[in-house]
């Protein structure tokens, strides 16, 4: 008998007579652990959730929690038979109810569960909505709204918590800290989650696994470090838009060369032969600024983004480079400006496609 907390097993996640994502499998092994699902508006995020949660059904594969089969093409477990609470990211509110009777619904379904209660007051003042529990939901704000839904979905501590697109009414000055906050409720009481976001930043900081669903199939499904420093694939590179490929030549065991860069040396993540043509990933951080370089790039716009600035530069053959400097370095340069960069440049992991 297999341990695996959830396994999903080649599904097609289907909405409306539509396949939204084609054969999918992937897993959650333990309890307490969380997966972020990343993907662009409409490509299914929110399919799945439904599915897992019994509000679609199946015609192929197999959906099982701790070892108990939810759905396939012959069975389907109800939705209120699956101990799932699945939070959308609309208001899902009871507009008749006050925020307080809304969130205690919640506590409702946890009675007689044979678990570390979650605390009412300390779930309320994680989530900074204690001023709001008198209030009605028309007159609470988007974001006011989404994280007393968060209480409510918390306190009914299901076997799976299942939250679409959490935090996306919170401000943003805000976000951050109830990012924390919600980890640390997550990790304290070990509840198990699948968070759809299309935030990347918020993906790696909340997931143990992440994965990438692009043109109805899941990309990549790895941990957030190995998402960010090592995509799969273009398409993959191309959705986190966290870096550029550029071409670039094979010159030996450890190194390679581009027309505008010159020599690049590092850790190949997969062997090609001398002189094989290649697509290298450029990341913002792999570049080092030093005005005493020889090599010298145009800034054609510069960012500020509070602990650094990201310059975005020109090469000779008119490639754009995005590369990140400290807001604190001394000399800011100018839009029209030469930049200098690093020689030789070394990048510790070297992904090519």
């Amino acid at each position: 008998m297999s341990n695996i907390f959830l396994e999903i097993k080649n599904v097609d996640f289907t909405i409306g007579g539509k396949t939204k994502v084609e054969n999918a499998s992937f897993s959650i092994e333990n309890e307490g652990e969380t997966l972020c699902i990343l993907g662009p508006s409409g490509i299914g995020k929110t399919t799945i959730l439904r599915t897992i949660a019994g509000l679609e059904k199946i015609e192929k594969g197999s959906i099982k929690l701790k070892n108990k089969l939810l759905s396939s093409n012959e069975k389907n477990i109800e939705p209120e038979d699956r101990n799932i609470s699945l939070a959308f990211q609309e208001n899902s509110l009871f507009p008749h109810y006050t925020v307080e009777k809304n969130i205690l619904l919640g506590a409702e379904r946890n009675k007689g569960k044979n678990k570390l209660k979650l605390n009412f007051k300390e779930i309320i003042k994680l989530l900074d909505i204690s001023k709001i529990l008198n209030k009605y939901p028309h007159e609470i704000s988007a974001g006011e709204a989404q994280r007393a839904s968060l209480a409510r979905s918390l306190l009914t501590q299901p076997d799976l918590l299942l939250l679409d697109e959490p935090l996306s009414n919170v401000d943003q000055s805000f976000k951050e800290e109830i990012q924390v906050r919600l980890k640390k409720i997550l990790n304290k009481y070990k509840i198990t989650t699948i968070i759809v976001t299309h935030d990347s930043y918020e993906a790696f900081y909340l997931g143990n696994k992440c994965a990438i669903i692009l043109d109805g199939q899941i990309k990549q499904f790895d941990d957030p470090y190995n998402v960010y420093h090592f995509p799969n694939s273009v398409e993959v590179v191309n959705f986190l838009n966290r870096g550029i490929l550029i071409p670039a030549k094979v010159t030996g065991e450890n190194s390679l060369e581009n027309t505008d860069l010159g020599i690049i040396k590092g850790n190949f993540m997969k062997h090609y032969p001398k002189g094989s043509k290649v697509k290298l990933l450029l990341q913002p951080e792999d570049l080092e600024h030093d005005d005493q370089s020889n090599l010298k790039l145009e800034v054609v716009d510069r960012k500020f983004r509070g602990t650094n600035f990201i310059y975005t530069l020109k090469t000779a053959s008119n490639t754009l480079i995005p590369v990140f400097v400290h807001s604190h370095h001394i000399h800011q340069h100018e839009v029209d400006e030469k930049f200098g960069i690093k020689r030789p440049i070394n990048i510790d992991h070297i992904v090519c496609f």
